[in-house]
């Protein structure tokens, strides 16, 4: 994958929200389901949220439930870069986003970006080194709050964050915005410089959730200093099965 820098650059990005390894109101255990379906894509970067750390109830009740973070059976041997982000801490284990990726991760920080209440949120930044790629490529995996002033005062952090990367640099946001009201667009383009792929292409961003009758477009793919960005269509099933949200995935091209 190795290029010239000046020659330009195309990996493909999945993001999707993995229930927890569960199927809609967690009537069964599909994580070994969803690998399969995230090698499947074929993707260079997989943006992952409410992904488990550690859950010791769910070890002991699951006889495949893995022995390992399921960000790291996830990536397995395919992708050997990962970033987790722990958002949510409880008594059974925890929570959060995660960053599989191909390309090396030179560093990565989460950040907490809660507002108040028992509603844990952050958001996972790390930045990589294509190889032959003159510029590193900043990603960073979101999960938003389900109230709208939570969200906009999460989206305002976002774009903070966004913005202190130099200005020359690519930037991949991607995850669950929960923006049911479709109001991250303005304030990121506008505050950020960042452009939704689907929303470019099609006009409108696309309905994610609930995966077997998509209502809300929850789900979102951002870009910046990208030279092209298009939509790639993923089939409904088996994704309408494994989780509550359906994916997202785009060819970036540098």
């Amino acid at each position: 994958m190795a290029q010239n820098p000046s020659q330009p650059i195309a990996f493909k990005v999945l993001t999707v929200n993995v229930h927890k390894g569960f199927t809609t109101f967690n009537r069964r255990f599909i994580l070994h389901e969803l690998r399969d379906a995230v090698r499947a894509v074929g993707p260079d970067l997989v943006f992952l949220q409410e992904v488990l750390g550690t859950h010791h109830r769910h070890a002991s009740r699951f006889a495949n439930f893995p022995q390992v973070p399921h960000y790291e059976f996830l990536a397995d041997t395919i992708w050997y870069q990962h970033a987790y982000g722990r958002n949510a801490v409880y008594d059974n284990g925890d929570h959060g986003n995660a960053l599989l990726s191909k390309f090396p991760i030179t560093h990565y920080e989460n950040h907490d970006i809660s507002v108040s209440g028992p509603e844990r949120r952050g958001m996972l930044h790390c930045v990589l080194q294509p190889p032959g790629h003159h510029l590193p490529v900043h990603a960073v995996c979101v999960h938003l709050g389900l109230q709208e002033s939570h969200r906009q005062q999460q989206l305002k952090r976002v774009a903070a964050l966004v913005r202190s990367f130099p200005a020359n640099e690519a930037v991949v946001l991607a995850g669950d915005f929960n923006d049911w009201r479709q109001r991250a667009h303005g304030v990121l383009q506008r505050d950020a410089g960042m452009q939704e792929v689907f929303v470019q292409a099609f006009g409108r961003a696309v309905r994610t959730f609930p995966a077997s009758m998509p209502l809300l477009a929850l789900d979102r793919i951002y870009v910046r200093n990208a030279a092209v960005h298009t939509p790639l269509s993923l089939p409904k099933k088996p994704w309408d099965k494994l989780s509550d949200h359906a994916p997202l995935a785009a060819e970036i091209l540098l």
